[in-house]
């Protein structure tokens, strides 16, 4: 993708294919993105990006990025929630595909949002079950960790890198 911000590619709107003019809208109190024919307005929303903390014997399973964004940079399970799948489903399916395994969700771990960023990502503890986690086709390699081990300066996100320290707060207490 070039430089261009992620508003200049939304310029045509989705209820009638006429072109988006940026006003702005009294009852919101914000400029917005309304179509000039129909006068629809073009919400910009953030995506959810479903994750997981895969976890065994007190270890928690990393890969090293195979893609762009933040390639070579360490993250855990993460990727788009798709129409037809709930987020747990979402977290489970990108561990599947991310590192080769399968997980038990054993609950919420954290939700991360940021001003600046068009993600929401839902992190949930999870529990490694069956054989041993690979890289799947977006991975480079996969690696466990103990938390002293964790490779805290090449971490992908701020929402990567902030869920591992909770992680570790509430796992390794004392």
């Amino acid at each position: 993708m070039t430089d261009r911000k992620y508003s200049d590619l939304m310029k045509y709107c989705s209820q009638c294919g006429g072109l988006l003019h940026r006003r702005y809208v009294a009852e919101e109190r914000r400029r917005r993105s309304v179509c000039a024919r129909c006068s629809a307005v073009s919400y910009r929303n953030p995506k959810i990006v479903a994750a997981a903390l895969p976890v065994r014997n007190g270890r928690i399973y990393l890969l090293r990025r195979g893609i762009e964004p933040s390639l070579g940079l360490w993250t855990f399970p993460a990727g788009f929630m798709e129409m037809g799948e709930s987020v747990e489903e979402a977290a489970i399916r990108e561990t599947r595909e991310e590192i080769r395994c399968r997980i038990k969700i054993e609950g919420l771990h954290r939700i991360c949002s940021y001003p600046d960023s068009g993600v929401v990502t839902i992190v949930y503890r999870a529990r490694v079950i069956g054989p041993e986690p690979r890289a799947g086709h977006e991975a480079q390699c996969v690696q466990k960790f103990r938390p002293e081990e964790i490779p805290w300066e090449e971490l992908a996100f701020l929402s990567v890198s902030e869920s591992l320290r909770d992680w570790v707060a509430a796992e390794f207490r004392g």
